[in-house]
């Protein structure tokens, strides 16, 4: 699942969470943990970057792959030169996490 996705889970499911993850340039782990709604991030560097390619079609063709942990920014933009048909952004632990759970958070809920 993309970065974003997983981000989301703790709110939808209303349980608390450890998500791991691997920075896709160099391997390091990168983990975030939700304990009654709040987000531990490790390392305490880590970022998302939200990428999309060009064209149409599923999230999972044009974008799942492209939205990722990344163990701190320097390697989120080697990424971001490696496939420059990416395009997107860096975001912050704490705006990665509001996408996600706005994205997610409500979707198990009645009404």
């Amino acid at each position: 699942m993309c970065a974003i996705d997983a981000l989301g889970i703790s709110a939808m499911l209303g349980q608390d969470l450890t998500i791991s993850s691997t920075d896709p340039v160099d391997g390091r782990p990168v983990t975030v943990s939700f304990t009654d709604g709040t987000a531990t991030w490790e390392p305490a560097g880590a970022v998302v970057f939200l990428g999309r390619r060009d064209g149409r079609g599923p999230a999972a063709a044009v974008c799942c792959d492209t939205l990722n942990f990344f163990a701190d920014p320097s390697s989120a933009l080697q990424r971001k030169r490696m496939h420059p048909e990416v395009h997107g952004e860096i975001v912050s632990q704490a705006r990665a996490a509001e996408i996600g759970q706005q994205t997610f958070g409500s979707l198990l809920r009645d009404g």
